[in-house]
């Protein structure tokens, strides 16, 4: 159990490290703590029980769209996955099932949402402000992700509809959809998932489309019987499996980043995956994109298509032009009444709101910091902000690949910065300046002739028109720039009289 003290007048919890979140993330760090002898740690969690987005989104039909056995822990592998593309629930009890293996449960205080981590120059420790309780730490680990706070439209009257309203994020399983005049506003990673679950349910079902996705098909299927005992008795056919997703999933690189035209073989697989699944010929240009493919994100769906054309479905392509008590208002002028709008309009990839909460050396706002698109050193560490480090921060984020292994990537590499601070008995630890903006032209650089930056619009992009999400390359070199530890691109200061 953390070896935590309570200063009773303050009413402050001390630790030596401060984790939030407990998602991939956050768990994969707590159990990196621990392998390196270190128990002194808290979890702090805003809801009741581990999972991140694998507990919060639980809409229907929520899944993953990297293969179950490349998105897990590679030190914690599950044999019994009982499909190729893990769904939420299943990803869900899988991190359960991790907190409990390693006891983690007894470190994590749930039901603490952050307020605010002020960095205290005079002590070099972090206070850090919760709705449960309030903690001292020499160090801040953020696991709370980049896709962690639901987005709504900036729609003119929103706030004014009259009718049922959620997002995806937080889906309502209490209200009823039969019978009901529904409208979904986002056609994303999300809704692709959710609609076809629901398209049959209402009355009547709107799909609000902004801008149609590429989809192409989703190779899902069940593990047989035979299959789940290989894995389990003979580990090595599961490694196997791995390695062949993890490859063909870093192949998509070289369209992605380093010959863009290499992109129009997926072009083409989209292409045929409309023709074959949409036969009217008024609806297939409204959802036929006219962007480059993986300039947004590419989608796996194989239901998307046909319940876009059930009876009771309709698709608007309209823009939005305001909101009204019971009805959306399109830029033609058509009232649209509802009785209940879905919103899937994803989350804040940038400007992520975690940023307004963080102060560092001298009351510096993160926000502040990151008003013209976030930047980090190897999308863990900020100068300014000393001790406090991230994982999935900036410029982490894949197009093409599991956020697990890059979860497990910067596990290791804060590792190391810890270590090189216990060793060099430094009180604090912040990469330098010059180091941060060198790395960071480096990868706007890489990133300019990528398909990101071919001119469509995606949250990928910061509002300045940076690409703050993506990391331009592949993970395995992504793995080994953080492999490569050099202690000078850090400074290790100390204090007088440090706890």
């Amino acid at each position: 159990m953390a070896t935590t003290s309570s200063n009773s007048d303050a009413g402050i919890t001390s630790t030596r490290i401060l984790i939030i979140g407990t998602g991939f993330a956050g768990l994969g760090m707590a159990i990196r703590l621990q392998e390196m002898g270190i128990d002194d740690f808290i979890i702090i969690e805003r809801a009741n029980d581990v999972g991140g987005t694998w507990r919060d989104n639980r809409y229907p039909g929520a899944a993953c769209d990297v293969p179950s056995h490349l998105y897990s822990f590679s030190f914690e592998p599950n044999a019994d996955w009982s499909r190729v593309y893990p769904s939420q629930p299943e990803l869900e009890t899988y991190l359960q099932k991790v907190a409990n293996k390693y006891q983690l449960r007894p470190h994590i205080r749930f039901n603490h949402n952050l307020r605010e981590a002020r960095f205290d120059d005079a002590s070099g420790r972090w206070l850090v402000r919760s709705s449960g309780g309030d903690f001292s730490a020499r160090f801040v680990i953020s696991g709370n992700g980049g896709l962690a706070e639901p987005k709504l439209p900036d729609i003119p009257g929103v706030e004014a509809f009259a009718g049922h309203h959620f997002h995806s994020a937080n889906w309502d399983h209490d209200y009823s959809l039969p019978g009901k005049r529904v409208a979904v506003i986002g056609t994303g990673a999300s809704a692709i998932q959710f609609v076809p679950e629901i398209a049959g349910v209402p009355a009547k079902l709107s799909v609000f489309q902004r801008t149609p996705n590429w989809i192409i098909p989703r190779g899902d299927r069940p593990y047989s019987r035979i299959e789940k005992w290989l894995f389990k008795y003979i580990p090595i056919t599961r490694k196997i499996v791995r390695a062949k997703i993890y490859c063909q999933n870093e192949s998509r690189v070289l369209g992605m980043v380093l010959h863009p035209s290499l992109m129009n073989l997926f072009r083409r697989s989209a292409i045929k995956h409309i023709e074959r699944q949409v036969a009217d010929p008024t609806l297939r240009p409204k959802l036929t994109p006219d962007y480059p493919i993986g300039c947004k994100r590419i989608l796996v769906s194989n239901d998307w298509y046909p319940a876009l054309q059930k009876p009771n479905v309709e698709v608007v392509t309209k823009g939005i032009r305001e909101v009204r008590e019971h009805s959306i208002i399109t830029q033609d002028n058509i009232e649209h009444e509802v009785d209940c709008i879905i919103f899937g309009t994803g989350f804040y990839a940038t400007d992520n709101p975690i940023a307004a909460m963080i102060y560092g050396r001298n009351g510096e706002q993160l926000s502040q910091t990151w008003q013209n698109g976030e930047e980090a050193y190897l999308g863990s560490s900020v100068h300014g902000f000393p001790n406090f480090f991230f994982i999935v921060g900036p410029n982490v984020t894949l197009g093409h690949s599991s956020m697990v292994y890059m979860i497990e990537t910067q596990v290791q590499a804060i590792s190391r910065i810890l270590q090189a601070s216990d060793e060099s008995n430094s009180a604090t630890v912040e990469v330098k300046l010059d180091v941060q903006r060198e790395y960071n032209e480096g990868l706007q650089k890489l990133l300019g002739g990528s398909i990101w930056a071919t001119g469509c619009d995606s949250w990928y992009k910061h509002r300045t028109g940076k690409i703050t999400q993506l990391w331009p390359g592949f993970t395995f070199t992504f793995r080994r720039r953080n492999r490569n530890f050099k202690r000078s691109d850090y400074i290790f200061s100390s204090l007088q009289n440090n706890n």
